[in-house]
């Protein structure tokens, strides 16, 4: 009898000291890297929303249980209380595996070797221990002590669990809806759900995309206006046209080609003009000259193309449709750009057509909005990104002399580049969100996915400078993206966290 009494306390002993050295370890490693497990906080789904409070609380209670593991009167609430933590451990990590938009990156200390699986395997053999240390230490109890009769026992580690397990079931919920919709500006970053594949050299730094068309990636070159360069999907092969225009007596200013395989198209909005050919021979005849100028183009089809143009008497931007078969047919929609300011500078942004779902995306620069429209202009609605700038952030000088407006400093750029395939529409963002090492700010650019037919946001991931330079512009083709870092070209393949979100029934 003694000795059964000696080992189960010494059983006991084993079990307190077990939890008394791993929330000690915990603890102590969270707060000696405080502002790296806050970081960890801030990604994850469960809890990014209250990271601020949470990062200090979850230590601050492992070393309050530690204190009562140190009095044998505060034992047993002790055990109830590792009972109760560790279940709620143990739900979060269930939730992340199972309910989870995405698995972020574990946290550190003393369980950083382990992955997901193995946390929540660790976490169930500690909550038995738990309830074998409760089983033995209730023995110790004062009599009239309720606990000692078993069924308020399992009633008791019922409702803790209950209480647990909805306590954290509660933070992923309305942390889930904080993130969706208060554009908080927390991102999640996944494991590797874009990694680099390959890359070359191009020599220059003036080249930009112009198209991508199955395995093929077609390069413009700012210096040489009318020079189309084409690479193969290894980014290995290179071939190069010079473009023939029907029509070279034109003021150019500022020559772009856009690619919309088997067309492609030269304009120059200063001008106005737009010429139109075919890829096969690379000649192009001019479709349309004079008429509103345009900053930014977008082709629809073949004779239908979206631009951006000013009011002619506020100088405001304005969306519009263009017809090249009859130019004079132009539908204007002025509802599409929303003034703040001046109409011109704080609706400047980035237009995207995305073929599969018959959309045009037109994304502000410098304030966290964008607007999907049908091909008629008609507005389907209006999203934000996650960040928390909804007015641009402008200096705006009026120069009497010039009759012209200009920006006084530097602006406050938000969205810096974007492209769009499909239903998802892809954000270099400009805005460091919380809880984010700037570190990886002066490395990477930051890329975060929008889904455009949930109007909501999945996931963020790097896309690495090259040679201390950074990305310039980006394009994505299905599971590939493609980025010009200075004079190179980059190829990422895209993961399965993102490609798994397309969808191709066309619908938003």
């Amino acid at each position: 009898m003694k000795s059964t009494t000696n080992l189960k306390n010494n059983t006991l002993l084993v079990i307190c000291y077990l939890y008394m050295l791993l929330f000690t370890y915990a603890a102590i490693s969270k707060i000696l890297d405080f502002q790296n497990f806050k970081v960890q906080i801030g990604q994850s789904p469960l809890l990014s929303a209250f990271a601020g409070s949470i990062s200090w609380l979850v230590p601050l209670v492992e070393l309050v249980i530690v204190i009562m593991f140190l009095f044998t009167r505060f034992r047993l609430m002790a055990l109830f209380a590792s009972f109760s933590l560790m279940v709620m451990f143990t739900a979060y990590i269930f939730i992340i595996l199972n309910y989870s938009s995405f698995v972020p990156c574990s946290c550190g200390g003393i369980l950083e070797k382990l992955g997901w699986k193995e946390h929540l395997v660790f976490n169930i053999a500690f909550i038995i221990l738990s309830i074998i240390g409760i089983l033995i230490e209730r023995n110790a109890a004062s009599k009239e002590f309720l606990i000692l009769k078993p069924r308020n026992l399992i009633i008791i580690l019922s409702f803790l669990t209950i209480c647990g397990t909805g306590i954290i079931v509660g933070l992923f919920l309305v942390s889930e809806n904080i993130t969706h919709y208060h554009n908080k500006l927390t991102r999640r970053f996944q494991h590797f759900p874009a990694v680099k594949s390959k890359e070359a050299d191009l020599k220059l730094n003036s080249y930009y995309i112009a198209g991508i068309d199955q395995n093929k990636i077609y390069l413009g070159n700012t210096t040489a206006q009318l020079l189309i360069t084409i690479l193969d999907s290894t980014l290995q092969q290179k071939t190069q046209y010079q473009i023939e225009l029907d029509r070279k007596d034109l003021s150019f200013k500022s020559v772009q080609i856009k690619i919309a395989a088997p067309y492609f198209y030269v304009y120059d909005g200063s001008v106005p003009c737009i010429f139109k050919g075919k890829i096969k021979d690379w000649k192009a005849k001019l479709v349309k000259k004079g008429g509103e100028y345009f900053s930014l183009v977008e082709p629809l089809d073949s004779i239908t193309m979206a631009i951006r143009s000013q009011k002619q008497n506020s100088g405001e931007s304005i969306l519009a449709t263009l017809n090249l078969q009859d130019t004079s047919k132009t539908h204007l929609n002025p509802e599409i750009l929303q003034k703040q300011r001046d109409g011109l500078f704080d609706t400047d942004g980035h237009m995207m057509y995305s073929k599969q779902l018959n959309r045009i995306i037109y994304l502000y620069a410098y304030r966290n909005q964008f607007t999907i429209a049908d091909r008629n202009l008609t507005i389907d609605y209006r999203g934000n990104t996650i960040d928390t700038i909804s007015h641009a952030n402008l200096n705006i000088v009026n120069i009497k002399s010039q009759n012209q407006k200009k920006l006084g400093k530097q602006p406050l750029i938000v969205n810096k580049q974007s492209a769009v395939f499909n239903n998802l529409l892809y954000v270099n963002s400009g805005i460091p969100g919380l809880y984010e090492n700037i570190k990886m700010w002066e490395q990477a650019s930051i890329i975060d996915v929008y889904d455009l037919s949930r109007n909501s946001y999945l996931l963020s991931f790097y896309i690495y400078d090259e040679v201390g330079k950074k990305m310039k512009s980006f394009e994505v083709q299905d599971s590939v993206l493609y980025a010009l870092i200075d004079n190179r070209i980059v190829r990422y393949n895209l993961g399965k966290a993102i490609t798994k979100n397309y969808q191709y029934d066309n619908r938003l």
